[in-house]
């Protein structure tokens, strides 16, 4: 057994991040694997940075329904025993949100989890797909340990939103019905590592890019590690780096230990 390092990343797009020090970056950490959300881009386009990242096996899934939007992508360093692309439900999989990988010890599922939308005008869907997922991370379940990651797209408790009060009901990301669906994962066995680690710590992993947000630190934790419990004995540690710029969003890290 050694430490596996995991790193999730919404790079709000991989031809913008690109441009930035997004390579050097990822050098920097030193990933064992690296999972990425809204790469808005085609398989095409994403096989430019893999070329960039030659010691990664690259493994992509882009919308259907638009291009240029959504998307997701894993980069691991060692090939994972399969990759299931989609939940395997028509309605959830146009958009390129949900990439598996097995390897010997556990299903790692990276996810961009939908938006509610402007006005809310996607919540019902939001609360089908979360219901739908938790199913499938269910079913993934039943054949050995589930390490879930990405952008969840909900800060779960008051503690992970800069402006709470303002926002609730209001606001894509912190309705009850988003805080709720987020709870099923909970009450499910799943662990919110950082929160594991943290249980009182104010740490965001997104800031709207209107309004300075990051500079005055008002900001969102919706991109997540979580794992079954079965798996929490292994986690070494979890971690944001807020540090690393490029994005809207900032990468999380869970350090496990597993024979990969």
């Amino acid at each position: 057994m050694s430490n596996l390092k995991l790193v999730s990343w919404n790079i709000n797009g991989i031809r913008a991040i690109l441009k930035k020090d997004f390579i050097e970056n990822i050098k920097k950490m030193n990933p064992d694997i690296f999972c990425l959300q809204e790469t808005k881009a085609q398989v095409e386009d994403v096989k430019t940075a893999a070329q960039l990242l030659p010691e990664y096996h690259a493994y992509i899934n882009s919308s259907k329904a638009r291009k240029g939007y959504s998307g997701t992508a894993i980069f691991s360093k060692k090939k994972p025993l399969s990759v299931v692309y989609d939940l395997g439900h028509d309605d959830h999989d146009q958009e390129g949100r949900v990439i598996t990988a097995e390897y010997q010890d556990f299903f790692l599922v990276n996810v961009y989890t939908p938006n509610s939308g402007q006005g809310l005008n996607r919540l019902d869907y939001r609360q089908t797909w979360d219901e739908v997922f938790l199913e499938y991370l269910k079913a993934l379940e039943e054949k050995k340990p589930v390490i879930l990651c990405g952008d969840l797209n909900v800060a779960h408790q008051e503690i992970d939103i800069a402006r709470a009060k303002q926002n609730y009901n209001k606001s894509a990301g912190y309705t009850q019905q988003e805080i709720d669906g987020f709870s099923s994962y909970i009450s499910n066995g799943f662990v919110d590592t950082f929160r594991h680690f943290y249980p009182e710590e104010i740490k965001y992993s997104y800031w709207n890019y209107m309004f300075n947000a990051r500079a005055r630190n008002v900001g969102w934790r919706i991109d997540y590690f979580l794992v079954g419990s079965g798996l929490l004995d292994q986690v070494k540690s979890a971690a944001i780096h807020n540090e690393y710029e490029g994005s809207d969003h900032c990468p999380v890290e869970l350090v496990i230990e597993s024979t990969y």
